[in-house]
């Protein structure tokens, strides 16, 4: 077969995903001039115009930078592989090739380049052979169809019955249902056991899930850890209640590869014709939308759509594309909540909130976004933001009168997935020139459980800088005495739950005092939240707590009326008595 013919005469039609329009210039200047193609290149800067792009335009390849969005490159990939028909991605990042091919590789991309390292004929290169190897995916579709029953993905063959199967079932007003297989963790399996006995895994699961369906149904593989269903004629809820059932079954059972037994979970994701579409592309993106809902269950599980799940996907997708615009757009805001000293009642440090300004929906409360930001990764640049605006009040503080206040700020979980969280964080504080001592970090315990050692290094690091850390939440997770062994932790926050519960149970009074007097034991310093009543308050002064905070004193304030606030204290203080 002659495959460069084609290519002499061929336009490849690129789009470039990048925030960047130099990086952009610089790519399409790498790729002219090349005597067996001519291409044509699209930019995307921005994440949200990509679904109308890929949705109303053909693209040959797509070049995607990693730093092109927020979240993770793994879910990222998982979305550009059903918007944008399996077309296929090559990968631009800042890391080596030996750091990150093999997991974006076995994610979905074609091909990974370190951007330090791309010259004009590495970047033609990776083009010509990611662009050659979808033609002959293309040519040689009918084979792959009947091999994959021997492991081959080929998704189109997959969408082909799937529509066909849809046709039937309007033709004959039957219900059919999707179900969406990933299995839990595959990476792990592919780590400890080799890539290929990682497949054989998937296919031997394959047979046996085969042996327990129906003759009607039907099993593809449709990615590297995913398997799919298509189920016909359910017209009966307990018909599919009983597929699924022998489904869980098939898979709660280790998998004997290569003489190893392998326990594997999986998740399954619902869709069903005609209540979650009617198209093969609209029923495959709601089941997986539901297999990612059973994936915030422990072992194998398994999730319908609906419609309240479809309102409730949209209404998030929504707001976190307005979270993103409100970052560019200036609408977030930090209010400020003072800690007040339980023996001078001055004001030691407040805690920085943030809140947004929302242009129709008014002051929204982080309640109600922040979980929509850790979800998106919107939560590390926000993060970084928030420590700019602390560190610019640190300063306005000084000029105010007020040299010595403390500026805290809470540090989301996400900040420790950013591998460049240390060298960031030192940026923003070199370039604000404050006095490190006065910024403190806020942190849960289960911002370190990801990856306690990297967790540990960097508060290591960032300490040496001068930052000192605040636990929060202390006493509501598992693992809090040994953070305050191992950590560079100075204070620690009482929860306001134990607080409010003062009066009501005896057991908050009880643990109210442990934690004082073990933080006192580590020369740590003591913050009691969400102190409301003056009884709240005669018991902590009682039991040596060191600060208060709550709405006894202030509710959460924006800076200016902090400072009002701060002034007027100083007069109170000067009153005599």
């Amino acid at each position: 077969m002659n495959l460069r013919a084609p290519m002499q005469s061929h336009n490849l039609r690129l789009l470039v995903l990048t925030g960047e329009y130099m990086d952009f210039l610089w790519y399409g200047e790498l790729l002219r001039g090349h005597a067996d193609f001519v291409p044509e290149l699209t930019w995307c800067p921005d994440p949200d115009d990509l679904g109308d792009l890929l949705e109303n335009a053909h693209f040959d390849v797509l070049i995607w930078d990693c730093s092109f969005h927020a979240g993770s490159n793994i879910g990222f990939l998982q979305y550009l592989s059903v918007a944008g028909n399996e077309k296929p991605v090559i990968a631009l990042g800042a890391d080596s090739e030996a750091e990150m091919d093999e997991d974006l590789l076995g994610s979905g991309s074609s091909d990974y380049l370190c951007k330090g390292k791309i010259d004009r004929w590495a970047l033609a290169r990776a083009v010509r052979c990611v662009w050659f190897r979808q033609q002959l995916e293309d040519s040689a579709g009918g084979q792959l169809g009947r091999e994959v029953a021997s492991g081959f993905i080929n998704r189109n063959l997959f969408f082909d019955r799937l529509q066909q199967a849809i046709l039937r079932a309007e033709r004959g007003d039957h219900r059919l249902a999707l179900i969406h297989i990933n299995l839990d963790d595959f990476r792990t399996v592919n780590e400890s056991l080799g890539y290929s006995q990682g497949d054989e895994l998937v296919l031997k699961l394959a047979e046996r899930l085969r042996h327990t369906m129906r003759r009607v149904d039907s099993l593809m593989r449709i990615g590297g850890d995913e398997l799919a269903v298509i189920a016909e004629n359910v017209d009966d809820s307990l018909d599919l209640s009983q597929i699924i059932r022998k489904l869980v079954a098939g898979l709660s059972d280790p998998v004997n590869v290569s003489g190893n037994l392998v326990g594997i979970t999986a998740s399954l994701g619902v869709a069903t014709f005609p209540e979650a579409g009617d198209t093969p592309e609209t029923l495959l993106r709601r089941a997986n939308r539901a297999m990612f809902e059973a994936k915030r269950d422990t072992g194998t599980s398994y999730r319908f759509y609906n419609r309240q799940l479809h309102i409730s996907a949209g209404h998030q997708l929504q707001l976190e594309a307005d979270l993103r615009n409100a970052l560019r757009a200036g609408e977030l805001e930090l209010y400020y909540q003072p800690r007040v000293d339980l023996i001078t009642g001055e004001v030691r440090g407040v805690e920085s909130l943030i809140r947004w300004n929302h242009p129709t929906r008014g002051l929204v409360m982080p309640d109600d976004f922040i979980p929509a930001a850790e979800r998106s990764g919107l939560i590390v640049p926000i993060g970084y933001w928030v420590i700019e605006q602390a560190c610019e009040r640190l300063r306005q503080a000084a000029d105010a009168g007020f040299p010595g206040l403390v500026v805290a700020v809470n540090l989301s979980f996400r900040q420790f997935h950013d591998r460049k969280m240390t060298e960031t964080i030192f940026r923003i504080i070199f370039n604000a020139n404050v006095d490190t001592s006065l910024l403190e970090l806020e942190l849960t315990e289960s911002a370190m459980m990801h990856d306690p050692d990297y967790a540990q290094r960097c508060l290591r690091e960032l300490s040496q800088l001068g930052i000192s850390f605040a636990l929060d939440d202390f006493g509501t997770g598992y693992s809090s005495l040994t953070n305050l062994q191992h950590l560079p932790i100075s204070l620690v926050k009482i929860d306001k739950s134990f607080v409010q519960a003062l009066g009501e149970s005896g057991d908050s009074e009880h643990i109210i005092r442990a934690i004082i007097s073990l933080a006192h034991s580590l020369q740590m310093s003591v913050v009691a939240e969400g102190v409301e009543t003056e009884g709240q308050l005669d018991f902590l002064r009682d039991q040596h707590c060191d600060e208060v905070q709550g709405y006894y004193y202030a509710r959460p304030m924006p800076w200016d009326d902090l400072v009002t606030f701060l002034h007027d204290r100083n007069r109170l203080a000067c009153l005599p008595e």
